[in-house]
């Protein structure tokens, strides 16, 4: 005989038990997810170099269950408006001290938070080595001389072509300051297009045989390509003079042991040495916790921006490569993401 007593108890009896473990269960989901409903709309810089590390923390986000909606490609001065405003709410590609001149938004909405590499990103001039051999060009100022400047003239104007930075990045404001203050305007041409197809351009004449003179920064497929010490050499400046902005870091130009530097070490690039940093709207950290710790957190080793530059510059630079080179780099280093991640989750829950 069915004994319904029994049976109405027991389903009470589990109804109750499921009423009592549905906060937990939600407690749990919530500390897993605490980004769940929230929707980031993320920036990436104008150099294509800094897309991949944009990928890894927007992958790293979208774990804590943050939507990231769209990864937009600003230059800097629109950049470093918008995230003060609020209308855009991070990035990872803030170079520091080269970006000091945005100190406005860091007054009004934007801050400096975590390091996606520290003191690793170099930036200087550098030209091809046989050519730096047989001319004994060492520093830049060697090349104003009018023999030199003629060497690495590619349009026949009497100049030297620099392959230079597009308007709108930090690089292009220095080289400009540069320009001024050594008074280069009647030696150097400074290419301001496109810098990935300018780069190109000096491969192909660096193929050739030709003298080549461009900047570039590291980590950057430019160093990867033309390797300093075998095909191209750093140069090195005379005397440093930086933007008002930068000018407490005149000490912090020379590097230790820099492979193919030109003349005597340490090497006097006459750039400090920069910081990659996230930047993200104040209001937007202090609304999400987890987020802001995960960009304390998290780092990309130097070298591991290298190897992907590289990869890049072959050919594997499409959206879906850069998904799946971000995938695979967080799966490798699983152990060191997932302490990042739990620490997001437990800066969530306090």
């Amino acid at each position: 005989m069915i004994n319904k007593k029994a049976i109405l108890k027991t389903t009470t009896t589990m109804a109750v038990a499921a009423l009592v473990a549905m906060p937990a269960a939600t407690a749990a989901q919530e500390k897993s997810m605490p980004g769940e409903g929230v929707s980031i709309d993320m920036a990436r810089a104008g150099w294509d170099t800094g897309w991949w590390q944009a990928e890894i923390y927007s992958q790293l986000l979208q774990e804590l269950g943050y939507e990231v909606s769209r990864i937009t490609t600003l230059d800097n001065p629109p950049f470093y408006q918008t995230v003060a405003q609020g209308d855009v709410d991070l990035w990872v590609n803030g170079w520091f001290p080269l970006h000091n001149s945005y100190e406005d938004a860091f007054e009004n909405g934007a801050e400096k938070i975590g390091y996606v590499a520290k003191g690793g990103a170099l930036q200087g001039y550098l030209i091809d080595k046989k050519t730096a051999e047989e001319h004994d060009i060492t520093y830049v100022s060697d090349i104003t001389k009018d023999e030199n400047q003629e060497l690495f003239d590619a349009d026949g104007d009497g100049k030297a072509d620099l392959v230079a930075c597009p308007p709108g990045w930090g690089c292009e404001t220095v080289i400009s300051h540069h320009f001024e203050a050594y008074e280069w305007g009647d030696d150097f041409n400074a290419i301001k297009a496109g810098y990935s197809a300018s780069m190109a351009d000096a491969l192909g004449r660096f193929q050739s045989g030709e003298p080549i003179f461009f900047y570039t920064w590291t980590p950057n497929w430019t160093v990867g390509e033309l390797t300093p010490g075998e095909d191209v050499v750093w140069l090195q400046m005379k005397e440093t003079k930086l933007p008002e902005d930068q000018a407490d870091l005149a000490d912090a130009t020379t590097v230790e042991d820099l492979e193919g530097c030109r003349g005597e070490q340490p090497c006097d690039l006459g750039w400090p040495a920069n910081d990659i940093r996230p930047v993200a709207n104040s209001e937007f950290l202090e609304e999400n916790p987890a987020a802001a710790e995960l960009l304390r957190q998290a780092s990309i080793p130097i070298s591991a921006i290298f190897d992907q530059n590289a990869k890049m510059n072959e050919g594997a630079d499409s959206p879906e490569d850069l998904e799946q080179q971000a995938s695979a780099w967080i799966e490798n280093n699983r152990d060191k993401v997932d302490g990042w991640l739990d620490a997001a989750r437990d800066a969530a829950s306090m």
